[in-house]
């Protein structure tokens, strides 16, 4: 139902966008949250947006990294930039969402997208 992209490999100081789409099931996606998990750690949440704007970010990404939505495309996104080696990790995306239809209320993964930062 959500489907993650933009992962991929960049030297250190570079910057990716991530993108978590919504497919067609999903009326509105409304508390969103991108998470990491590097090998042997657990994973964490590095950013989220609620559905009335705000957003929230680990320590570590602050000032880095951006979360923003398309409401129009159901999409979320997560600019990152001056990335450093200690990012590299999958990243996925959790969506609290709103169906189509039944207008019932579930809650989504993504599949990872892997981020790669180089020294």
């Amino acid at each position: 139902q959500l489907q993650a992209s933009g992962g991929g490999l960049v030297q250190a100081g570079g910057s990716l966008r991530l993108s978590c789409a919504a497919s067609d099931r999903i009326f509105s996606i409304n508390n969103m949250g991108w998470y990491r998990q590097a090998p042997g750690k657990q994973r964490e949440l590095v950013a989220s947006s609620t559905g009335d704007g705000s957003s929230n970010y680990a320590d570590s990404v602050k000032g880095r990294f951006t979360i923003s939505r398309d409401n129009a495309k159901n999409t979320v996104y997560l600019q990152m930039n001056s990335l450093k080696p200690e990012d590299t990790a999958n990243y996925y995306c959790n969506a609290d969402v709103t169906l189509q239809y039944s207008y019932r209320r579930a809650n989504y993964w993504g599949q990872g997208t892997q981020v790669t930062v180089s020294s």
